[in-house]
């Protein structure tokens, strides 16, 4: 049986998800991404393989331990994809929107899909079902808007998500989660909406750890699925695999 972790390396978190031949076994949050953290994960699960997708300055020195012992890829603009990117720079397509993107392609194949990642910002991703993936749009996540208005304003406290709350705010903590939360809700609704105007028959995938706080809001219908980008990113290691 093989194994296989795929890292995930976030503004917000760092992750990684075990995988035993295609099924997901596990996720584990890392504390940091030292050379030891990662050491200890080797030692720990024995992978064959490793794929990596990061948005952050990393530690230099795990992508060396990575590659002295096991299959390691890296996910950039140069890998192999299972599907193609005409756009206008598709070197500055970020790793998370290829593995949302690979992830749609695995699990509704030849179809349209929309794949809408909620992270430390919202992005939106249109991939048609010739696979191509003909961009979307970003703006900002749940975290960034609570912490713009408490960064931006004098008064306005920082405060943490909630998924009980009324739509008429009765303090100023209800009105701030009911104007992020339900604003949110709205917007992606909206977009889903507009993309329903341009294109039909198009699948609407949800993913991302501030998922829970929208999928009873959303009107629309949605596959939602919290590990589309680890999936995404073992069908990239699979399509990258180099047997040695």
């Amino acid at each position: 049986m093989s194994t296989t972790l795929c890292f995930d390396f976030g503004n917000t978190r760092l992750k990684c998800a075990v995988f035993k031949n295609d099924t997901l076994q596990e996720v584990v949050v890392l504390d940091n991404d030292q050379p030891e953290t990662m050491e200890a994960l080797l030692n720990q699960f024995r992978p064959d393989k490793t794929i990596l997708s990061s948005v952050i300055n990393h530690h230099p020195g795990i992508e060396t331990i990575l590659q002295s012992q096991t299959r390691f890829h890296k996910l950039g603009h140069t890998s192999k994809l299972p599907f193609s990117t005409p756009v206008g720079k598709p070197e500055t397509i970020g790793a998370d929107r290829l593995a949302i993107c690979a992830a749609s392609v695995h699990l509704f194949p030849h179809q349209h899909n929309l794949a809408i990642g909620l992270g430390t910002c919202i992005t939106y991703n249109y991939i048609n079902q010739a696979h191509e993936f003909l961009g979307g749009s970003i703006s900002p996540g749940m975290t960034m808007r609570f912490r713009a208005m408490h960064e931006q304003t004098a008064l306005l406290p920082l405060i943490s998500p909630d998924s009980q709350f009324p739509l008429v705010g009765y303090d100023t903590k209800t009105n701030i989660l009911s104007g992020v939360l339900l604003g949110m809700a709205k917007e992606i609704d909206g977009i889903i909406d507009a993309y329903a105007l341009k294109y039909s028959n198009f699948n609407v995938l949800l993913t991302g750890g501030d998922m829970a706080f929208f999928v009873p809001h959303l009107k629309n219908r949605i596959f939602a699925d919290p590990y589309l980008i680890f999936k995404g990113l073992y069908a990239i290691s699979e399509h990258n695999d180099v047997q040695t």
